[in-house]
């Protein structure tokens, strides 16, 4: 079968009919997929039940966030209120922002795509169900104990944004800035774990036949949505450590005074920052897009033309982080390019406004509560969109900077293209996951409330920014013309509030949860994620010829059900979905999947263990937590690559599949693909960082006086990347054993570690230290990069010793070896670019 090609139509005639399946095959699917009961619920995979745990998190977190504001609010209602001090109205709004965007925004929409994305695919289940798991419970115990540190006054008072110098040791000697840092950078690792978890799950789980043409349009939207994070997160990942590395170590990083610059804070912060709107959009936006065929009864118009949208806003957006920067006396070229890419990024957005707007026109709109949220979200994203393009003309962003005008702009676009779409989508997919559907007139009383109060809101605080008044302020004095608009706002975050307690109402009356009797596809959808499901997700695998299928087949419902699709059974005895090709959706090869795993559980609980702990400075405990998490990783990971008894199984109409291949065909090398590019960027931006500091005043800069080191170093890094070259390829060798090119591999990780030791004990020779200047500080940071990925190839290389020792090391390919290759590769070429880098910059051979 040639992947390129696709699906024979034939194949649809070779499909088994009805009654060629055995009884007890259903059953086997329930014994084989079932969840655990009880208190072992914890270690249920299944994404039905992980996705809902995951949306309830984010809800919650929605629902702090908005106290916070209502508090903030009160504060703010009057001039001189005495409610929240100077300290704790910091602490408010550095939550506020920060639970929203980290703990809310994007993690909503990770759950979202987790719960929803192996229904619209017609998969079993995500490709790595433990992975999506582990991001959870990172994701919530991390997320709780932030959230925690409110009431044990180490809550953080520097803003969402955590700007330097304010949140240096000299402005903020306690430890709430280290633990937003702490806490930020390891919630971020939880998301990019998720976004991995969805790249894969998109491109390689389809159903066959759902070729790139006939994918839904939310898993177009996901897979810009992940590939964004990809790009955007590390930035932050790597702007947290430095300044934590600043605060701990005194390494000057961001202080001009020794060779650093508080602006490269900005800069790798908005690269993330600005991007992050667009993360969370454009999930928001294809889910739109997915509800409107239903609820205006017709196909979507311009489908092609969104997903090009959605492509086109994810690489103009990466050229829009210096909008937040405009007041910072930037030259005037960057200034312009920033300020035209601003408003160019408006574009798509209309893109898909206009088609939203045409599939209403076309079709017959029903206005139920999902289609009032969508036209409300609509036309506030709208008015959000006009604003924005007025801050990115300079001069007014000089006269709005700072103001209140922001905030309403920022509100505007993020409630409108994010929280609207959210409760329709609560409505339109609530019928999949709870025995009852939830109530059309209790939904559009809170539609109105929470409508109503967004404009009473934010709308008055266009011209309270306008007046002047400066955002992140706890108080003003009277007589400044504030008040009333002030109050109004106030008045308005009571009412938004009073339609969101509304709703947690309607969700304890008629939420049941429940995997299989749902109360089903209230809104007549045509999509794959309304087929009969089960802890299995689909009885069996359809056929997929067009982007409607539910529409275009009324039989196929019960053809799924009755197992006339592909893999109606387990054939191996273990869970299984199908791997297919990533752009015709061909099948390739059957996926073995983990069940239940205390594992994960246990590795999330550790992890957030030991950036808690190292937050309050008990380094002991919290490097024993981060072993203990480690030992947990790693037997997680020892069950995940065994090939099973039956190599080759029928999933229907003839066609066989192998259960284990290797190389590149395999989800988990893509899965390392991916984990490379994260690690990746993170070393560019550190590339982006050591070039920015090198542009302040040269005094703060000299030439390395060890260069003649560069060249045994370089050789070190390109002898471990051949020996492990050569470990890969007499791998394949049927008369060598196992040991053979397992001790390849190992020889050439030490060379990889003795040139690390080179590179960093010769550095340590000269005057150059971490402290001593930006310079020294940003060196260090890059061999500290290097170290841990050093560190990380160290237990990558017991890892293959031990499971070679336990012949677990299978011939002639291995899915573990091909993998810790190619980490080794990486390693070595970032090694050697990186002293390339620090040695010859600045001077030259």
């Amino acid at each position: 079968m040639n992947p390129e090609k696709g699906l024979d139509p034939a194949v649809y005639e070779r499909l088994p009919r009805p009654g060629e399946r055995p009884e007890g095959e259903l059953d086997e699917l329930n014994r084989i997929w079932a969840a655990p009961t009880g208190i072992a619920k914890l270690t249920a995979v299944n994404n039905n039940y992980v996705g809902v745990w995951y949306v309830a998190t984010a809800f919650l977190f929605f629902i702090l966030a908005g106290v916070l504001a209502l508090a903030m609010r009160a504060q703010l209602a009057l001039p001189l209120q005495g409610i929240l001090p100077q300290e704790t109205y910091n602490q408010f709004f550095t939550m506020h922002g920060t639970i929203m965007m980290f703990l809310f925004a994007v993690p909503i929409m990770e759950a979202l795509g987790v719960l929803l994305l192996p229904q619209m695919l017609a998969a079993r289940d995500l490709p790595f169900p433990r992975l999506s798991a582990y991001a959870f419970w990172a994701y919530f115990v991390g997320g709780l104990c932030f959230f925690a540190s409110l009431f044990f006054g180490l809550a953080p008072n520097g803003g969402w944004f955590m700007y330097p110098p304010l949140t240096s040791t000299t402005y903020s000697p306690g430890i709430n800035a280290d633990f937003w840092l702490l806490g930020i950078g390891f919630i971020e690792i939880s998301a990019i774990a998720g976004a991995i978890e969805i790249i894969v799950g998109v491109l390689r789980t389809r159903a066959p036949g759902m070729s790139l043409r006939e994918m839904p349009i939310f898993a177009w939207g996901m897979l810009v949505f992940a590939g964004m994070i990809v790009i955007a997160f590390p930035a932050v990942i790597l702007g947290t450590l430095l300044l934590e590395l600043e605060r701990a170590l005194n390494w000057p990083f961001f202080d001009p005074t020794r060779g650093g610059d508080p602006a490269l804070w900005q800069h790798l912060f908005w690269f993330f920052g600005h991007p992050e709107v667009y993360i969370i959009f454009l999930p928001a936006s294809a889910l739109v897009s997915m509800m409107l065929p239903a609820l205006a009864r017709t196909r979507l118009v311009g489908h092609n033309l969104i997903v090009l949208a959605f492509l086109a806003t994810g690489f103009i957006s990466f050229g829009v982080w210096s909008h937040h920067m405009f007041a910072t006396g930037m030259p005037a070229l960057s200034v312009g390019f920033f300020s035209a890419a601003s408003m160019a990024v408006s574009v798509p957005a209309g893109i898909q406004v206009f088609s939203w707007i045409a599939t209403f026109a076309c079709g017959k709109p029903v206005f139920n509560t999902p289609t009032l949220f969508v036209i409300g979200g609509l036309v506030t994203f709208v008015i959000g969109g006009l604003t924005g393009v007025m801050v990115a003309l300079v001069p007014f962003d000089w006269q709005v900077h700072d103001t209140h005008f922001i905030v309403a702009h920022l509100h505007y676009v993020l409630i409108g293209g994010a929280v609207f779409p959210l409760f329709a989508v609560f409505y339109y997919w609530m019928g999949m996951t709870s025995r009852r559907a939830l109530s059309e007139r209790m939904g559009k009383w809170i539609f109105w409330l929470m409508f109503l109060g967004m404009q009473v809101i934010f709308l008055p605080m266009h011209l309270t920014g306008l007046m002047g008044m400066p955002r992140r302020v706890y108080t003003y004095m009277p007589g400044r013309d504030f008040e009333i608009t002030n109050m109004i706002s106030t008045i308005g975050a009571f009412i938004f509030a009073t339609g969101v307690l509304l709703f947690v109402i309607e969700l304890a009356r008629n939420f049941r949860f429940t995997v299989e009797d749902d109360a089903g596809n209230v809104y007549k959808g045509g999509t794959l994620e309304w087929l009969p499901t089960g802890l299995y997700s689909t009885r069996s695998i359809p056929l997929v010829r067009s982007r409607y299928p539910l529409w275009d087949d009324p039989n196929i419902c019960k053809d799924v059900e009755e197992g006339r699709y592909f893999l109606p059974n387990a054939p191996t005895g273990h869970r299984e979905t199908l791997i297919t090709s990533p752009i015709r959706a061909t099948p390739e090869y059957i996926q073995i999947m983990p069940g239940p795993s205390l594992w994960p559980f246990l590795s999330a609980i550790f992890t957030a263990g030991f950036f808690v702990i190292m937050t309050v400075q008990a380094y002991g405990v919290a490097v024993f937590s981060g072993v203990l998490a480690i030992l947990c990783v790693l037997r997680w990971m020892w069950d995940t690559d065994r090939p099973v008894a039956v190599e080759h199984v029928d999933i229907g109409a003839g066609i066989a599949l192998p259960t284990y291949v290797t190389g590149s065909r395999t989800h988990g090398w893509w899965a390392m693909i991916i984990l490379l590019i994260v690690i990746g960027m993170i070393f560019l931006m550190a590339v982006f960082s050591y070039l920015y500091l090198y542009g302040i005043p040269p005094e703060f800069w000299i030439k390395p006086a060890d260069r003649r080191w560069l060249f045994p170093i370089v050789a070190l890094y390109a002898l471990a990347a051949l020996l492990a070259w050569l470990g890969r390829h007499v791998l394949t060798r049927k008369r060598v054993s196992t040991w053979a090119p397992s001790a390849l591999l190992l020889w050439g990780m030490v060379a990889a570690a003795a040139a690390f030791v080179i590179d960093f004990v010769t550095w340590r020779t000269t005057r150059i230290t971490g402290e001593t200047s930006g310079q020294g500080a940003i060196v260090h940071a890059l061999l500290a990069l290097q170290g841990c990925l050093v560190a990380i190839l160290a237990l990558m290389g017991g890892f293959l010793a031990a499971r070679t020792a336990r012949a677990l090391v299978t011939k002639p390919r291995n899915n573990t070896f091909d993998l810790i290759t190619l980490f080794t590769l990486y390693l070595a070429g970032q090694g050697a670019a990186s002293a390339l880098l620090t040695r010859l910059v600045p001077g030259g051979l």
